[in-house]
């Protein structure tokens, strides 16, 4: 059954998301957002994450521009937000459908009515694929897209589907990988062997080829190209072979949030096959980008003419003690920051009375369970508010239910509701 996406509007406000003005407990988030408070002044409490609504938009557009522009389909990563009502918005903007990576994930963009899902992962649990073959039994317009990279992951599949009175076939794809690398055959003969098995059910149809580009080892322009050259060939072998025959279209894909520039350019090369290509971009990070790890290697640093991202999240925190000079303590730490991809940045501090300064000179030099460490001479005071931009928004998205969605002027204007 898909659940409308305005019903998220009608979740209670209460202990179970961090932030939030207490004296809105009981409120309904629609009621909540209606008030249009102030961040700064509105009852927020620290820490608190927030999402930049001018950012975010910004973010939207350039990508479906880019994908526009280069001709190819689009179902970014929604492992990155498990936001519904940001899927929502990135379908407005375009997008063919959302990729996921496990069934979880899928079962959340299904219950939000997302129509097209890409699981770029092998799917061999019985369970999960009784579920895919009801979900896809239930809804004919409904398609889900998934890896395969092993003769015995085709035959648990087979078998589980059978089990399960599977009516249409799941759609898969030979997902192509790199030695040393992640999932993935790792070769053209692995993959015919593949090809082969799924040929062999009545439960399973090849549509395709696709893989990740930011396995490759040491990653760079030429690897990454090399390794998409090998994509296309697989493709074209298959389709040589009579392995897509009969198919409306064929699926190519590939694309994470460093080399989509690479990836479009790959694609755009692609040999005309026996049916059209539906060239199709993955990229998820974009939708909030971030203040460390994809500022550096988003490929619009290549490309500056083909567009730009913009940092959306900013995490809120307040000093709470200033035991030495030089250092203050915040209250947000490992469980409030995202951490794996470095530390977070301190991109500024707003007094109790409402100024604001820079962070220059400021850094978080290490983080406790709910402390981050800040050193520098011009320390901020207690009470003072001090902003953080992070890395890795993966890791930022999944520590927070309900996400603030706030406006330049700092008027909160919507609550972006997570599934983790």
């Amino acid at each position: 059954m898909i659940i409308p996406l305005d019903t998220l509007a009608d979740e209670i406000v209460d202990h179970r998301f961090k932030g939030l003005p207490p004296d809105a407990a009981g409120r309904t988030v629609r009621d909540l957002a209606a008030e249009r408070r102030d961040l700064y002044t509105g009852g927020f409490t620290t820490p608190v994450l927030t999402l930049s609504a001018e950012a975010v938009r910004h973010n939207l557009t350039s990508m479906e521009r880019f994908a526009g522009r280069h001709g190819l389909a689009f179902a970014p990563h929604g492992k990155t937000s498990m936001a519904p009502q940001l899927f929502q918005r990135q379908l407005d903007h375009g997008a063919w459908g959302i990729t996921v990576a496990v069934p979880h994930q899928a079962r959340v963009a299904r219950a939000y009515g997302v129509p097209r899902v890409f699981l770029a992962n092998e799917l061999v649990d019985p369970a999960a694929l009784a579920w895919l073959a009801a979900e896809q039994d239930d809804d004919p317009v409904f398609r889900c897209v998934c890896y395969v990279d092993s003769v015995r992951g085709v035959a648990l599949m087979d078998r589980a589907l059978r089990d399960a009175g599977a009516g249409r076939p799941v759609e898969v794809v030979v997902e192509l990988g790199v030695p040393g690398g992640r999932t993935g055959v790792r070769d053209a003969r692995e993959a015919a062997a593949v090809a082969d098995a799924v040929a062999g059910t009545g439960t399973l149809r090849l549509v395709g080829v696709a893989g990740y580009e930011g396995e490759v080892p040491d990653a760079d322009t030429a690897s990454v190209r090399a390794w998409l050259g090998s994509l296309g060939a697989l493709a074209e072998e298959f389709d040589t072979a009579g392995r897509f025959a009969g198919l409306p279209e064929i699926v190519v894909s590939a694309g994470g949030s460093a080399w989509f520039d690479v990836v479009a350019e790959a694609f755009e090369a692609l040999p005309e096959l026996s049916a059209p290509v539906l060239r199709l971009l993955r990229s998820g990070a974009y939708v909030s980008h971030d203040d460390g790890r994809y500022r550096d290697v988003t490929p619009f640093n290549r490309v500056p003419q083909e567009g730009s991202l913009l940092p959306a999240f900013r995490l809120w925190a307040q000093v709470v003690s200033r035991p030495e000079p030089g250092l203050a303590l915040i209250n947000a730490g490992k469980r409030d920051v995202a951490y794996d991809l470095g530390l977070p940045e301190v991109q500024a501090v707003r007094t109790p009375d409402g100024r604001v300064r820079g962070g220059g000179g400021l850094a978080v030099s290490r983080l406790a369970d709910q402390h981050a460490f800040v050193t520098g001479a011009e320390a901020p005071e207690v009470g003072d508010w001090v902003a953080l931009g992070m890395s890795h928004p993966c890791t930022i998205f999944e520590k927070w239910p309900l996400i603030p969605l706030v406006a330049g002027d700092g008027t909160v204007t919507d609550y972006i509701r997570t599934f983790f």
